[in-house]
């Protein structure tokens, strides 16, 4: 009662005088919850992957699976594939739902695939129509961002052929770089007002084709000017200066998926330096999830543990 006492006469001289009580003295911590740069603190939320636990084999990974798994470790966000859910219905979501909630686990991003990059303007609707279908979806279940790519010209023999040739690629015969720019820019344009609509974040990833490099995805992002389209940051989609493309799009980067290759990478492996990525988004006040793409070797059991905490150590320095 007498510090209660001592509080509320704190408190009343405080408002008397004008004063505000600093919410982090009253919590017994330092004054000072700003840095002198004027940034808050910097406080990591770790996710997973959902690709992390099944890398495109066979088996497929329940997503329930990975949402336990999370909880386990302690990690509170799952970024959900959405070729790896078992489907679409109902009754399949909000089983979901509800087993997130009682594991403690948010669902903080749906990862889709479409291509807005083909000649032919069937191919390119059909792939406007799947990412309306997955706004709709994400928002069923109250997933507030989806990842999306703007496409690629697929003359590619394989993908294992792309990653031989860093990702570059040539147009299909008659078209040029142009042509697969504008085809993206105005798809992703008609989708847009779908996404504002549902309050979904269209998160466009540095996925290779016409978002292979920081400038070409910042070309779109900035050709669309929608307040409902910014940046998914891959971590490892970037094969030339890395760390200067990383700058590049960090103040526009709404989610991340930060790559790791324990084990070896299953198409390459970068030696990320981690601590000079957690600066470069610490100098734009980045403030969201953090989400562990694991792409190696080695069991994901083991890989995503040591990937819990390379990132913590390194976003804590």
């Amino acid at each position: 009662m007498t510090n209660r006492r001592s509080f509320l006469k704190k408190l009343s001289g405080g408002i008397a005088a004008g004063t505000l009580i600093p919410l982090t003295a009253l919590a017994g911590k330092s004054e000072s919850s700003v840095s002198s740069t004027g940034k808050s603190p910097f406080h990591v939320k770790l996710g997973i992957s959902s690709y992390s636990y099944w890398h495109f084999s066979p088996q497929r990974t329940p997503i329930r699976f990975v949402i336990e798994e999370a909880s386990r470790l302690g990690v509170h966000g799952v970024d959900i594939l959405h070729r790896q859910m078992e489907s679409e219905d109902p009754d399949y979501i909000r089983a979901l739902k509800k087993h997130a909630l009682v594991h403690g686990v948010h669902l903080n991003c749906l990862s889709t695939h479409q291509d807005f990059v083909n000649p032919d303007p069937a191919e390119r609707q059909k792939s406007i129509d799947d990412t309306i279908r997955f706004i709709r979806l994400a928002h069923d279940m109250g997933i507030p961002c989806i990842r999306i790519s703007a496409g690629r010209w697929n003359t590619s023999g394989s993908f294992a052929e792309l990653m031989d040739n860093r990702g570059i690629e040539p147009p299909v015969e008659g078209y040029t770089e142009e042509d697969g720019m504008r085809w993206a820019i105005d798809s992703i344009h008609e989708i847009m007002p779908v996404a504002e609509e549902h309050g979904v974040m269209l998160g466009l990833e540095n996925h290779w084709g016409m978002t292979r490099t920081a400038e070409g995805l910042l070309h779109i992002m900035n050709a669309v000017n929608s307040p409902w389209l910014r940046v998914l940051m891959d971590t490892g989609n970037f094969l030339e200066n890395t760390y200067e493309q990383i700058e590049a799009i960090a103040p526009y980067t709404v989610f991340i998926q930060a790559k790791t290759y324990y084990g070896g990478g299953r198409f390459y492996t970068l030696d990320l330096d981690y601590k000079r990525i957690a600066n470069i988004l610490h100098n734009v006040d980045y403030k969201g999830y953090i989400s562990i793409e694991f792409e190696g070797h080695a069991t994901s059991a083991e890989a995503v543990a040591e990937s819990i905490g390379l990132l913590r150590e390194a976003f804590s320095a």
